[in-house]
C-alpha cells in the first residue's frame, strides 16, 4: 500500500515529512523551563519538493520535529512579497544573532501556510518557499505554546505551534508542523496562515497501514504497561470477565441477565440512559475473585484511526479492567484510603500510538487519565525490549503516566489531593494478546457484539461525599477536613467512581 512510502498523495498536492533541519537563531532563556527556543529551516529536502514554512521547538527537549514538504506544479506559487512580522534585535536576551521572522504574501488565490525565519535583516529570496493554492488550505488553530517575550513597551510576542481547527477521524486537515507568531494575545497573523487539507478521492484508506501492517507496528511498538507492586485489580479479557459471572440487568427488573463470552445477548446500539448496567457476580466470594482479574489471559482491543487528514495513524489500546479500586487521598503529609469514593465495577483505559504515514514511526504516544489524558512524545518516553514504550497504571484507578512516581490530582499548593501513584511491578505487554476490534480503513473488521454495547459497564453508586469522608478523616483537623472534600467535590465522576464507565466505542 502507500503506508510508509516517503510521501502522500493529497490529491493534486504531494507532500513528505521533513525532519532535517538547519537551525537558523535561537535565544537561551524564557519559555519552557526558561530555556528558551530555537527556530529552523527544513534541510535535505528531496528533489521536486519545496519549503512550506520554518520549524521552531523549546530549548527544553531534543530536536524531534518535523515539517511538510509540497511538490504540485498546480498547486505551489513563490509568494509574491515578504513583510516582516518582528525581529529580536531589540531584545536584551541571550541570542546568537538576531532572527528575522517574514509572513510570504501570496499571490491571488493563494495562502501561507507557514513563516520564513532568517538571521540578517534583508528579504529571504523569493523562490525559497512556496505558497499553496487556497481550495486546499484548511482553518488551523494555535496549539502548543513555544515561547514569549515581553518587551520593555509591553508588548508581548509570542510563538506557538499549528494545528487544524477540524480534527477527528473524518476532518481532512493536515498539520504542517509550521508555527505562528502572536502579538499582545491577539490572533494577529493566524487568518494569514493554514494547515492543508487531504483533496484526494480515499483519503481515509490509500496511505493507511493494511492489517499485515498494523501487526508489523504491534510487534514493534507495543507499550509495556507497568502495574504498580500492590496493584490488586488488574486487567482481563472481555470474555474471561462475562463467563466468570458478570451479570446484565435492566432498569425495572429485579432478575439479571448471564451474559454470554461473545456479549451477543448484549443491548446493541443507542445511548446510555440508564436501562441496562453490567455488574459483578451477586455471590461475594465470586465477585471478588472477578475484582481482580486475570492478567494471565488479558487482551487488548485495538481501533485503527486515521488521524490528521489521514497522514498519521492512532492505534488504540484499549485494555479492560472488572474492577476499579478504592482512591487514595493526600492530606499534606497524611495519606487516607477514602472508602468507597473511587470504586466502581469496570475500568476502560487506553494507551494510543501515533504512527507516521509518512514512514512508519512512532511520534507520540497518549496517556488516558480517568476522564482526560495526555500526547507525550517519543523524546520524553522511556523504551524498554527495543522500541517498546513504557506507561504506568496508577494504583487503582489505571491512569497512565509517561514516568513512575506520584501525580496529585488537586491542589499540588496544599498538598491535598487524590493520589495517582505509579510504580514497576508487573508487567503487561499490550502487543502480546490483541484483537483488532474496528478499523474503518481496515475494510471487513468483525467488530464482537460487546463493542456495540452503549450503556454502563458497572452499577451507579449513590453515597454522600460528606459521610464517607467522615468515615475516613477522624484523624484530620476541621479546617484540612473541608479542604480534602471541597478538593475532592470539583473532581470529576470518573475520578470518584460514581458509575460504571461506557465502553470503548463511545469515548
Amino acid at each position: 500500500t502507500g503506508f510508509a512510502t516517503g510521501s502522500i498523495s493529497l490529491g493534486e498536492l504531494e507532500v513528505c515529512q521533513v525532519t532535517t533541519f538547519t537551525k537558523i537563531w535561537s535565544y537561551n532563556e524564557g519559555g519552557v523551563d526558561n530555556l528558551g527556543a530555537s527556530f529552523f529551516k527544513p534541510a535535505s529536502i528531496p528533489s521536486g519538493f519545496f519549503m512550506l514554512g520554518c520549524y521552531c521547538q523549546p530549548n527544553s527537549k531534543q530536536l524531534s520535529g518535523w515539517v511538510l514538504a509540497g511538490k504540485g506544479s498546480q498547486t505551489l506559487k513563490i509568494p509574491v512579497d515578504f513583510s516582516l512580522v518582528w525581529s529580536s534585535e531589540s531584545l536584551n536576551i541571550k541570542q546568537d544573532d538576531h532572527g528575522y521572522f517574514w509572513l510570504p504574501i501570496p499571490p491571488q488565490g493563494y495562502k501561507a501556510v507557514g513563516f520564513m525565519v532568517t538571521s540578517t535583516p534583508e528579504k529571504p529570496p523569493l523562490d525559497e518557499i512556496r505558497c499553496v493554492r487556497s481550495d486546499l488550505v484548511d482553518e488551523c488553530e494555535l496549539d502548543t505554546w513555544v515561547w514569549d517575550h515581553n518587551k520593555d513597551n509591553g508588548e508581548v510576542i509570542s510563538f506557538y505551534s499549528l494545528r487544524p481547527t477540524h480534527r477527528g477521524t473524518s476532518a481532512v486537515g493536515v498539520r504542517v508542523g509550521t508555527f505562528c507568531v502572536q502579538v499582545n494575545g491577539e490572533p494577529n497573523y493566524l487568518t494569514n496562515v493554514g494547515c492543508l487539507k487531504n483533496m484526494s478521492r480515499d483519503p481515509f484508506s490509500s496511505y493507511m497501514p493494511s492489517l499485515t501492517q498494523v501487526e508489523a507496528i504491534m510487534k514493534v511498538y507495543s507499550p509495556w504497561i507497568y502495574f504498580h507492586p500492590d496493584e490488586a485489580y488488574l486487567p482481563s479479557s472481555v470474555p474471561w470477565f462475562f463467563t466468570n459471572g458478570a451479570l446484565l440487568y435492566q432498569n425495572g427488573s429485579s432478575t439479571p441477565t448471564p451474559i454470554d463470552p461473545a456479549g451477543s445477548n448484549l443491548p446493541q446500539g443507542g445511548s446510555e440512559d440508564d436501562s441496562y448496567w453490567i455488574a459483578l457476580p451477586v455471590n461475594e466470594t465470586d465477585a471478588g475473585r472477578v475484582k481482580k482479574g486475570a492478567l494471565q489471559s488479558a487482551e487488548c482491543y485495538l481501533h485503527i484511526k486515521p488521524m490528521l487528514g489521514a497522514t498519521f495513524t492512532d492505534v488504540a489500546i484499549w485494555v479492560f479492567y472488572p474492577f476499579n479500586g478504592p482512591a487514595r487521598a493526600k492530606v499534606k503529609l497524611v495519606n487516607i484510603s477514602l472508602g468507597k469514593i473511587g470504586e466502581h465495577v469496570g475500568d476502560w483505559e487506553h494507551v494510543t500510538l501515533r504512527i507516521s504515514n509518512f514512514s512508519g514511526e512512532l511520534w507520540q504516544v497518549y496517556c488516558s487519565q480517568h476522564s482526560k489524558g495526555t500526547w507525550v512524545g517519543v523524546e520524553d518516553l522511556e523504551f524498554e525490549g527495543g522500541n517498546k514504550a513504557v506507561v504506568y497504571a496508577s494504583l487503582h484507578g489505571h491512569a497512565l503516566y509517561p514516568r513512575a512516581g506520584l501525580v496529585l490530582q488537586g491542589d499540588s499548593n496544599l498538598g491535598i489531593g487524590i493520589r495517582n501513584d505509579t510504580a514497576k511491578g508487573t508487567k503487561m505487554d499490550t502487543g502480546e494478546r490483541y484483537v483488532v476490534v474496528a478499523g474503518e480503513s481496515l475494510g471487513s473488521v468483525a467488530e464482537p457484539p460487546w463493542l456495540n454495547y452503549a450503556k454502563r459497564w458497572g452499577p451507579t453508586i449513590t453515597y454522600n461525599i460528606a459521610v464517607e469522608l467522615k468515615k475516613v478523616t477522624t484523624i484530620l483537623p476541621g479546617k484540612l477536613k473541608d479542604a480534602l472534600e471541597s478538593v475532592i467535590r470539583k473532581l470529576p465522576a470518573e475520578v470518584l467512581g460514581e458509575s460504571g464507565p461506557t465502553g470503548p466505542k463511545m469515548k
